[in-house]
């Protein structure tokens, strides 16, 4: 067996491949997120492709790929295969949550070994008075809207009495969200997450303990033209309420970075400072990832890439959707030929969010898995895994770490040479 020193493991939010089987109890009947990008004239991702993501359970492969039941009925695609059928040469799957949920934080912490026994709680009437007025108390400064909405519709619709009032727009959404939207001429960024760290020390429990409390910065002078800023969007998570893979690896001496909002969503628990960074966009993510190839360090290095949830997932915008993908495997593809010999690349996703589906919300799916790396074995299908955290455990074990505490199943010696 091969020794792997450096891990990549990158999440491209959102990017479900199919129903989950328990999809009915969400309303997700039929969602199939990587299907429906595939249809896009803007698909191009030669890398993902050739590695083997429509290999996995559930796509047919030929003349076509498309997604049959039970997965989702994507209808006929026209042929967009290029004549030249390869086997793949990536190690491909997916997997099952068992997480009661379809959010980031239940998908990233599932797939770092940690199952939620609960669904965090959501207000689809927006949140009750008594953490209203707390809030308000707390902070010094009202609350308009305090309802479900859209990030980019509450600031227009709400924008211009904050800039006259000072009142901070609290939101939510299908999602267990807690955010707090202000102009940053009314309220700069680091009042904000002031803000956002006492919204996030009401919000606890099991009856109020959302996963994410999220500051959401915008500019401008009036409706017309308002405009959030991604970059300086922070989330202040609920701490993991045991280790995860992260805590393992650090206290085994390895490294465990975080890049992008992997740092968020793990309240910081389990990440290094070092190399650890936000980004303010999915390239930068991945330019950040890739420069980390000339860095010594052991250990696994997480990535997630949000906008093609954030942007693209829940605004329906299914050839945005996929020219970010595209994006990506360009970049995967850049990833990839600067890897060294004891280097693996895993790409996965932590919940679907289907552009083609009803509604703006997560949907319930199946995650991909791909994997390579010169230590890896070609062609290997792991099949369906009954849990995210089936990715913990195989780093774990690759490094050769305890896996006792961790939720999930190590499938290390089907894709190890």
């Amino acid at each position: 067996m091969n020794t792997i020193n450096r891990v990549f493991l990158i999440v491209v939010d959102s990017m479900g491949c199919g129903q989950a089987p328990d999809a009915d109890r969400f309303g997700d009947e039929g969602a199939c997120t990587l299907a429906t990008i595939r249809k896009s004239e803007k698909w191009n991702c030669p890398n993902l492709e050739k590695l083997g993501i429509f290999d996995i359970t559930g796509f047919k492969k030929g003349q076509k790929y498309y997604y049959e039941p039970g997965g989702c009925d994507c209808g006929e695609l026209d042929d967009m295969s290029d004549g030249n059928e390869h086997e793949p040469e990536g190690i491909f799957g997916r997997l099952k949550e068992r997480s009661l949920g379809k959010d980031t934080t239940a998908g990233h912490w599932e797939i770092a070994g940690l199952v939620t026994a609960h669904r965090f709680p959501t207000f689809p009437d927006g949140f009750p008075e008594e953490i209203i007025a707390e809030f308000e108390e707390k902070t010094g400064r009202k609350v308009l809207c305090n309802k479900p909405y859209s990030g980019t519709e509450v600031i227009k619709e709400y924008g211009e009495e904050h800039l006259k009032t000072g009142a901070l727009i609290v939101y939510t959404s299908a999602d267990s969200v807690f955010q707090i939207a202000a102009n940053e001429e009314i309220v700069p960024p680091e009042e904000l997450y002031r803000y956002c760290r006492i919204a996030r020390s009401i919000l606890t429990g099991p009856k109020f303990g959302v996963g994410r409390v999220i500051a959401r910065p915008f500019v401008g002078t009036s409706a017309d033209n308002f405009e959030r800023v991604n970059a300086h969007r922070h989330d202040f998570s609920i701490e993991p309420p045991k280790d995860t893979a992260l805590d393992i690896l650090q206290k085994s001496g390895l490294n465990s970075i975080g890049i992008g909002k992997i740092r968020d969503i793990f309240a910081g628990k389990g990440i290094d400072d070092k190399f650890t960074s936000a980004s303010v966009s999915n390239i930068d993510g991945m330019d950040k990832t890739i420069a980390l190839l000339k860095e010594d360090f052991r250990g696994l290095c997480f990535v997630n890439l949000v906008e093609t949830d954030s942007v693209y997932g829940h605004r329906r915008d299914i050839d945005g959707y996929a020219e970010a993908v595209s994006a990506f495997d360009r970049q995967l593809g850049e990833l990839i030929s600067g890897m060294r010999d004891d280097d693996i690349v895993m790409v996965t996703a932590d919940h679907g969010c289907d552009p083609g589906f009803k509604g703006t919300d997560h949907t319930r799916e199946f995650i991909p898995f791909i994997a390579y790396g010169r230590a890896l074995k070609a062609g290997v299908d792991i099949g369906t895994r009954e849990c995210f955290g089936d990715i913990a455990a195989t780093i774990l074990d690759i490094f050769g770490i305890s896996k006792q505490n961790i939720d999930g199943e190590s499938f290390a010696k089907l894709i190890l040479k």
